[in-house]
């Protein structure tokens, strides 16, 4: 079979764990990874021992493969280091971006811009995650760069609502999240590593504060006119 069909399955199983399409510990069968993709089940053994390498999913013995889970303690993890290692990665990229790298953060801005203002949400996800990977790489730091990727997972699972905006609100932090992308890109460009710093708090506050929404949303309210209809019509028959 040909490498695009490999490629394919190793990108539409990234997809799915990214945007909660697969839930977290979700199994994902070997047999019917192959019949549905038409791989045989070598090159698809293949796919999820290199997901599992970059923390997508995890592969135990006698369990077989399952999306990464997340629980109250990986959040806590979560929420305890994103910060810093954000932080690391930031001035290492300003330390060491290459041309190249920069110019591929400015496409994917782009379309992440184009995205945000058609309001498509998978083109969010992906392209966003897309440009904090380019970080990453920009660092040059082998132990930096797969903490990253593994809290690149969990934000986006966790800050999928981000880009859902049910209010004038949330669209307004959107278009910031927008602006605080170029800014980043302005402040490589200038080498100017206490400024990139400055943005990843302020990007970092505005996707924790939907995070949060999304872990812990306003519990619905009860309905204060159930048994109105009732009560009405024993007041109309006394």
């Amino acid at each position: 079979m040909a490498k695009a069909d490999k490629s394919n399955l190793y990108e539409e199983l990234k997809r799915q764990i990214l945007t909660m399409e697969l839930d977290p510990d979700a199994i994902l069968d070997e047999v019917s990874l192959s019949e549905r993709s038409g791989l045989s089940r070598t090159p698809v053994r293949d796919i999820l021992r290199r997901l599992a390498g970059e923390g997508y999913i995890d592969i135990r013995e006698n369990r077989g493969a399952r999306v990464i889970p997340m629980n109250h303690s990986t959040l806590r993890h979560f929420f305890l280091v994103a910060p810093m290692v954000y932080a690391a990665i930031g001035r290492l990229a300003v330390q060491n971006f290459k041309p190249v790298q920069l110019n591929d953060l400015k496409a994917t801005q782009e379309r992440f811009r184009a995205a945000s203002q058609n309001l498509d949400t998978l083109g969010m996800v992906l392209e966003n995650n897309r440009f904090h990977e380019i970080f990453g790489e920009m660092s040059d730091n082998v132990y930096l760069q797969p903490s990253l990727g593994r809290l690149l997972i969990d934000h986006a699972r966790i800050g999928h609502t981000f880009f859902r905006p049910r209010n004038d609100d949330m669209k307004r932090r959107l278009h910031l999240a927008v602006d605080h992308h170029d800014a980043f890109i302005e402040a490589l460009s200038a080498h100017n590593e206490d400024a990139v710093v400055e943005l990843v708090f302020e990007h970092w506050e505005l996707s924790r504060v939907n995070m949060e929404l999304f872990i812990a949303p306003q519990g619905m309210k009860s309905d204060a006119r159930i048994g109105a209809p009732a009560t009405q019509s024993l007041e109309k028959s006394s």
